[in-house]
């Protein structure tokens, strides 16, 4: 027998917008929360929306499919949602079609309630719907098409019923960034600023970044790419994670990942400066914007860093990166993955080597998982 109410989740997505595009649906009993039902589909090139709409088309469809009466749609498209209760336009030409298409499914059921809900609750669909991304853009799609997603093997649950807080999305569906300080120099040990100067590697520093090439090695054995600041601290941290990767994955260096220019306090301790710039280190303390006397602003190094991830999320979709960089650009991007207010910038300690993780999605989700990571030096003197 039918259930009378059912339950549709379903989600949709593109890899570039328009980009290569694919759907998930699942429809379960609102009561058991069993899986009756599971539509997944690859759509060549299309757009966010135009994939989220299908996704809601083959759901409702499968559930007029299953005989159900009523219908509770959850989907974490708030685009959706609010256009299939009227509440926003449909503005796009395109997607008239396919919310009149969705609207005359509605009309088949009893009724149908549509309810926004974060996208870590809505990770069944999402699945199905990221592995035909994968299939339209002619990769090993991530999950089977059909059935559940697997369970993550560190906690043995399924993602379609473990609770909202275990798990904020599918990982396979981010960009992980590995971000690396680079090893310990002369510089790091006297506590002094070390910008666009080419300081090496001590000899401490070098066992460092030979037991971080080990740690990386461990939290990814595939990767998609290094980069590296072109200074030397940096590339030789580089190359040592490369060489613990296997050495098949080159490293590449990239401008924008250099420290912050200094300027004229470039060699000396925060003392020495407070000291001889009492007026000029409060202005900088304070903002952002403000640069060290001849040096750069962090709000310059900001965007530096942005580009870089930017073209990350680009180049690598579902792939693990390695960053190799140095304090103030790492600092940069972890404030903006945590919404962190500038203050943040002078509360934050990185340690030399220090390792910090995170998962960034297209649609702009973030998940930081580990900020400043040195167990991995703990036998290191």
């Amino acid at each position: 027998m039918a259930p009378r109410v059912v339950s549709v989740e379903a989600d949709g997505g593109s890899r570039g917008n328009p980009g290569p595009a694919g759907y998930g649906a699942v429809v379960r009993d609102a009561e058991t929360g069993e899986v009756l039902a599971e539509r997944s589909e690859s759509l060549g090139t299309a757009t966010n929306n135009v994939a989220e709409y299908q996704g809601l088309i083959a759901g409702l469809t499968a559930a007029a499919e299953l005989g159900a009466a009523e219908v509770d749609v959850r989907m974490d498209s708030k685009l959706v949602v609010e256009q299939m209760c009227g509440r926003w336009q449909i503005k796009h030409p395109g997607l008239r079609p396919l919310a009149a298409q969705a609207a005359g499914l509605v009309g088949r059921f009893a009724a149908v309630r549509f309810t926004w809900i974060p996208r870590e609750q809505n990770r069944h669909a999402d699945a199905l719907a990221n592995a035909a991304m994968d299939t339209a853009a002619g990769r090993p799609a991530s999950v089977p098409t059909t059935g559940r997603p697997p369970a993550t093997p560190a906690t043995g649950s399924d993602p379609a019923t473990a609770p909202a807080s275990w798990e904020p999305r599918p990982s396979f569906t981010a960009t992980r960034l590995i971000l690396v300080r680079h090893g310990e120099t002369e510089y790091t040990e006297q506590r002094r600023y070390s910008g666009r100067g080419d300081v090496p590697l001590s000899e401490k520093g070098r066992a460092q970044v030979r037991a971080t090439g080990a740690r990386v090695a461990e939290l990814a054995p595939s990767v998609g790419a290094v980069l590296s600041s072109p200074l030397s601290r940096c590339t030789a941290t580089a190359a040592s994670i490369a060489e613990a990767l296997g050495g098949d994955v080159p490293v590449r260096t990239e401008d924008d990942l250099i420290e912050c220019d200094f300027g004229q306090w470039e060699g000396r301790t925060f003392t020495e400066v407070r000291e001889q710039w009492p007026g000029e280190m409060d202005a900088w303390l304070a903002s952002p914007r403000i640069a060290p006397p001849g040096g750069e602003s962090f709000t310059h190094v900001a965007e530096r860093a942005h580009r870089v991830v930017t073209g990350l999320l680009t180049a690598y979709p579902g792939e693990t990166v390695v960053v190799v960089s140095h304090v103030s650009p790492i600092k940069l991007v972890l404030r903006d993955a945590l919404a962190a207010g500038d203050g943040f910038l002078h509360r934050l300690f990185l340690d030399a080597a220090g390792i910090s993780v995170l998962d960034m999605w297209p649609d702009g989700g973030v998940a930081v998982r580990t900020v400043n990571d040195t167990a991995h030096l703990a036998k290191i003197d």
